[in-house]
């Protein structure tokens, strides 16, 4: 899950969604506004060594670029 902030650029989520989890823009943009109006969006499911590998990736990612997202695992 992609936690909102209200520092990281929503084109930066986007393009994080797009890179990362393989998604189409529209449906980058469309979790990038749930993120956005509830405060967290699915990027996917994953087994749970993928997923903490993602988390691991996008957390590098914005870090690198100076942004505060926050990415994160939950189990169901």
């Amino acid at each position: 899950m992609v936690l909102n902030d209200d520092y990281t650029p929503m084109d930066f989520v986007v393009g994080v969604l797009q890179r990362f989890f393989a998604m189409s823009r529209e449906q980058a943009t469309r979790v990038m506004l749930k993120v956005h109006t509830e405060g967290a969006g699915v990027c996917g499911i994953y087994p749970r060594d993928v997923a903490a590998s993602k988390v691991e990736q996008v957390c590098t990612f914005a870090r690198q670029h100076q942004h505060p997202l926050a990415c994160v695992m939950e189990e169901n």
